[in-house]
C-alpha cells in the first residue's frame, strides 16, 4: 500500500456548492479574478463535487481557469461523486441513489476532469456510502485512476468505520481524506467513535458546513461565542472555526462564502489557537450540558 497523505497546510478550504447560485462571479474574467485574488491570499483549496448546480459549479470554475492561463496550475481541487439526484437518474422510479460502480466512478472522474480542465482532481472522494458498493471493483477504479494520474488521491466523505476500512483493505492507494460533518452544532462524531478511527486510520479530515449553516451563530453557544469572540480579537465565525482546528488532525473546515469581505476576515482570524478551557466552555454552551 503506498504511503501517499495529505497535508492541509491552509487556514480553511473554500467550498463551491453555492457558485451556480452567485451570478455576479459566472462571467470567466470575473470568476478568474475571484479565483486569484484567493490563491494571492495563501488560499489554494477547492472543493467542488458533481451535484453543486448540476454540474453547473465545476462548469463555472473550468470556464474561469481556461480564461486565465497558469491558474490550473495554482490550483487544488476537490470533487465528489456518487449522488445521483432524481433528475439523474433514468429509470422509471426517478429516485435518488447512489453509485459507486466503477463504471459510474471512471466516468465522473473524466467528466469532473473535462469540466474543471485540470489535468488531474487533487483529491477524489466518494460523496456518500453506497449499501450496494463492491469494494473490490469501486477500489480498482479508485487505484487505476490513481495510477493513469487522473487522482492525485481518493478519499471519502460521509462514510462509517466498518465502509471506508472494507474499500481501503481492496485497494493498494491509501485513502488520505475525509469529508465529513462536523462543528459546534455537530459534534457527535467527537464521541461516537467517527473521529477518532479516521485520524486513527491516517486519514486527513475536512469539516463540511463546520458553521451549521449558520446555527453554530444563531444557537445555544451564541452569547458566548460573542463574548469569546470580542476578548480575543476575532469574528464569532473565525472563532467557531478556531475550535474546529484545534482538533488532532487539525481538521480544514470547508467554508461556503464566496464573499471577499468574509473571506478576508476570516483569513485575519485563523491564527486563532484556543486553550482547552476555552474549547470546552463553547462545547459545553452549544451541547448544554458539561462533559461526563
Amino acid at each position: 500500500m503506498s504511503d501517499a497523505s495529505t497535508t492541509f497546510d491552509v487556514p480553511f478550504a473554500l467550498g463551491m456548492m453555492a457558485l451556480h447560485e452567485s451570478p455576479a462571479l459566472h462571467a470567466p474574467e470575473v470568476l478568474a479574478d475571484w479565483i486569484e485574488a484567493r490563491l494571492d491570499q495563501g488560499l489554494c483549496w477547492f472543493d467542488h463535487a458533481d451535484i453543486y448546480g448540476d454540474r453547473a459549479g465545476e462548469q463555472l470554475f473550468g470556464q474561469a481557469l481556461r480564461a486565465r492561463p497558469g491558474l490550473a496550475r495554482r490550483v487544488r481541487v476537490v470533487s465528489k461523486a456518487t449522488i445521483v439526484v432524481p433528475a439523474r437518474d433514468a429509470s422509471p422510479f426517478a429516485v435518488k441513489h447512489y453509485d459507486s460502480s466503477p463504471a459510474y466512478v471512471t466516468r465522473a472522474i473524466d467528466d469532473a476532469l473535462a469540466r474543471l480542465g485540470v489535468e488531474r482532481l487533487d483529491h477524489f472522494l466518494l460523496h456518500r456510502p453506497d449499501p450496494l458498493m463492491d469494494a473490490e471493483a469501486t477500489g480498482r477504479a479508485l487505484d487505476e485512476a490513481i495510477a493513469a494520474g487522473k487522482l492525485g488521491a481518493a478519499g471519502v466523505s460521509n462514510f462509517l468505520p466498518e465502509a471506508w476500512r472494507r474499500l481501503q483493505a481492496a485497494m493498494s492507494h491509501r485513502l488520505v481524506a475525509h469529508q465529513l460533518q462536523l462543528s459546534l452544532d455537530h459534534a457527535a462524531p467527537l464521541f461516537d467513535g467517527r473521529y477518532d478511527a479516521l485520524i486513527g486510520d491516517g486519514q486527513a479530515p475536512m469539516a463540511w458546513s463546520p458553521l451549521g449553516g449558520g446555527r453554530v451563530l444563531t444557537g445555544p453557544a451564541r452569547s458566548l461565542l460573542l463574548s469569546q469572540a470580542e476578548a480575543f480579537g476575532v469574528s464569532p465565525a473565525g472563532l467557531a472555526l478556531a475550535w474546529v482546528r484545534a482538533l488532532p488532525g487539525r481538521p480544514l473546515p470547508v467554508i461556503g462564502s464566496l464573499k471577499p469581505e468574509r473571506i478576508a476576515t476570516l483569513c485575519r482570524d485563523a491564527d486563532l489557537a484556543l486553550d482547552r478551557p476555552s474549547w470546552f466552555a463553547l462545547l459545553e454552551s452549544a451541547r448544554g450540558h458539561e462533559v461526563a
